[in-house]
C-alpha cells in the first residue's frame, strides 16, 4: 500500500459533517459579509455586489462596480414585467436560470432570452463588412432593446452599438449590465453607456465577464422575489 492509498480524502469530512449546496452557499455569503471591507453600497446594491464577489472570490471588484441611481428598482420592475432579455454571448444565455426568472414572471421561457451572435444572417453580414458579429447581433436585437434587459459580459462592440441606438434612435433599455471584458473598445464602451442616463450596473475598466453579468441579474431576481414575483 502506498502513502497515497493510506491518505484520508478530505471529502470524507463532508460525509461525516454534512452540508447541502444551499448551506454551503449560505456560509459563503456569511463569510463575504464578515470579510468585506467597509463600503457605501445600499442594501439592494450590496445584494448584487455580494453575489458578484461570490462568483469570482475577489473583493477587489468592489472598487469598480457602479450603479445608476435607479438600477435596482428599474431591474426589479423589468423582471416583474417579464421584459425580454438580450445576451451578448451564449455563455450568458446558457448561464441564466429560467427557474429564477420564471419565479418572478411566467413570461420567462427560453424564447424570452435572446442571443443572435451565432445566427447565420449575422455571421454573413459580419463577413461581408469586416465588422464583428456582435455588432450585427445587437442590431438584430433592436426590437427588444427598447424596454429590454441587456447583458454584456463579452462584446464591447455590441455595447457600443447599443450606445449608438440610445443616442441616435432614442432606445431606452429597462436595464443594462455593462460588463464586457477585454482590452479593445472595453473602457470607452462602458464610460459612454454610463453617461447616457439609462439604468445600468457596470464595471469600470477592463474587468468584467459573462459570469459576473449573470450573477448580477440573478441577484436582482432575488431582490424581485423578496418583493413578491408574478
Amino acid at each position: 500500500m502506498t502513502e497515497t492509498d493510506k491518505r484520508r480524502p478530505l471529502v470524507r469530512d463532508l460525509y461525516e459533517n454534512r452540508l447541502s449546496g444551499e448551506q454551503i452557499e449560505k456560509l459563503s455569503f456569511q463569510a463575504i459579509d464578515q470579510l468585506a471591507p467597509a463600503h457605501g453600497f445600499d442594501k439592494g446594491q450590496w445584494e448584487v455586489v455580494r453575489r458578484m464577489i461570490h462568483t469570482v472570490a475577489d473583493f477587489n471588484i468592489m472598487d469598480i462596480v457602479r450603479f445608476s441611481g435607479d438600477a435596482i428598482e428599474a431591474g426589479i420592475a423589468a423582471l416583474k414585467a417579464g421584459s425580454p432579455i438580450y445576451c451578448d454571448s451564449n455563455m450568458i444565455k446558457n448561464g441564466l436560470s429560467l427557474a429564477k426568472l420564471s419565479s418572478i414572471s411566467d413570461r420567462y421561457t427560453s424564447d424570452a432570452i435572446r442571443c443572435h451572435v451565432a445566427d447565420a444572417d449575422v455571421a454573413a453580414e459580419a463577413t461581408a463588412t469586416g465588422l464583428p458579429r456582435s455588432l450585427y447581433a445587437m442590431r438584430k436585437a433592436r426590437p427588444i432593446a427598447d424596454g429590454g434587459i441587456l447583458l454584456f459580459g463579452n462584446a464591447p462592440v455590441a455595447l457600443l452599438e447599443l450606445n449608438r441606438m440610445i443616442i441616435e434612435e432614442g432606445v431606452r433599455p429597462a436595464l443594462v449590465m455593462a460588463m464586457p471584458v477585454g482590452f479593445v473598445h472595453v473602457v470607452e464602451s462602458k464610460e459612454e453607456l454610463m453617461s447616457l442616463g439609462v439604468p445600468y450596473v457596470a464595471m469600470e475598466g477592463r474587468r468584467g465577464g459573462s459570469p459576473l453579468a449573470v450573477a448580477a441579474l440573478h441577484a436582482i431576481c432575488s431582490l424581485a422575489k423578496a418583493k413578491g414575483g408574478q
